[in-house]
């Protein structure tokens, strides 16, 4: 063994403060403009209730109830079916993040897992909160730990973002001239945006094909999908938009003339706006940028169209979401309380053993 200078004074750890104090500072410095993305969705929520205020203002709500009970057999049915389309499009996001983690469940728990979570959080808000504490109660049964179930739903937001961005980037260049008498902007910013929108997600894909990337938030590194994992992730996220789109085109006054194409930039464009400002379902400012844009149909009838498409997309899949999770939990209990999982012993996702990777069961 080498004692070589085992007797000299051990020098101060200055490097050690130094990386602790730049952490310090860099840690102040974005708790000091955190209030800014707070602000900003509170600020376009609010201007969104006031612009959707003023919009309904002249709405007569009798006419919305006929409106309402008019609505043909044909319109609900075609609306249920994109509904289900769009649900099943969304089990995809948590089998493809399973497929990029590595993890093999069966789909039916994959399934459970993805449409109740969804159909919550859509409705309640809060999606970390809500979706991932029905995630986590479903997953943790199949082996998968904290860290896996975080990863999973974070592969599962790029998913919808991929999609999103081909959408919005394909509508705004192919309607650009539509769109600009709809939105009171220019052809050539609509072609600009879709440009830029369709560069992201192509490059996106180039930096992940080039070789493995990774992110590293807080200490925690996860591995990004290659690109077979994102192109997949890219069409199941389109499908999911396209198939949401559908479900409020459908419901829409029958004398509409604007293409189903126009309407998707409309509809990603409200949903974006929907999600910045953070509210349920972007409850008020989904409805106050559709209403807008359609300012040329009758407005009774949109609002109508937007009340039962809430009633479609968001009330029925919350209530079945809560009926499927109650008979899922009354089941479990029947059959022993909780899955009892692989043979104590035998590898869990991570390659450890069960009863180290998923604790006391």
């Amino acid at each position: 063994m080498n004692f070589q200078g085992q007797h000299r004074k051990p020098a101060e750890p200055a490097e050690p403060v130094q990386q602790e104090a730049a952490a310090a500072g860099r840690k102040s410095r974005r708790s000091r403009y955190a209030w800014i993305g707070t602000a900003a969705s509170i600020v376009l929520f609010a201007v969104s209730l006031g612009v959707l205020w003023k919009l309904v203002q002249s709405v007569s709500w009798a006419e919305v109830r006929t409106a309402i009970t008019a609505a043909t057999a044909r319109q609900l049915g075609l609306a249920f079916l994109f509904v289900g389309i769009s649900y099943l499009f969304l089990t995809g996001y948590d089998a493809l993040a399973l497929r990029q983690l590595k993890i093999k469940v069966p789909y039916r728990i994959t399934a459970l897992a993805s449409f109740t979570s969804y159909a919550v959080s859509f409705t309640l808000g809060f999606p970390l909160l809500t979706a991932g504490t029905i995630r986590y109660w479903i997953y943790a049964r199949q082996g998968l730990t904290t860290a896996k179930i975080a990863a999973l739903t974070v592969i599962a937001g790029f998913t919808f973002w991929l999609g999103m961005g081909v959408v919005l980037g394909l509508s705004l260049i192919i309607e650009a001239g539509q769109l600009a008498g709809l939105a009171f902007t220019s052809i050539r910013i609509n072609q600009t945006v879709g440009l830029v929108a369709l560069t992201l997600v192509l490059g996106y894909l180039a930096w992940v094909s080039a070789k493995k990337r990774s992110i590293t938030v807080k200490h925690w590194r996860l591995e990004l999908p290659g690109a077979s994992v994102s192109i997949g992730q890219m069409l199941v996220g389109i499908g999911d938009v396209c198939a949401a789109a559908a479900v409020l085109y459908v419901l829409l006054p029958q004398e509409t003339t604007l293409g189903f194409t126009t309407f998707l930039a409309i509809y990603v464009l409200a949903a974006m706006l929907g999600i910045a400002s953070n509210a349920p379902g972007g409850i008020g400012v989904f409805e106050a940028t559709v209403l807008l844009a359609l300012s040329s149909l009758p407005r009774n009838e949109v609002l109508t169209s937007l009340l039962l498409f809430r009633g479609c997309y968001y009330v029925v899949p919350f209530v079945t979401a809560l009926a499927m999770l109650g008979l899922y939990e009354i089941v479990k209990r029947a059959g022993g309380a909780r899955d009892p999982g692989p043979p104590e012993g035998t590898a869990g996702p991570s390659g450890r053993t069960w009863r180290d990777e998923a604790g006391p069961r």
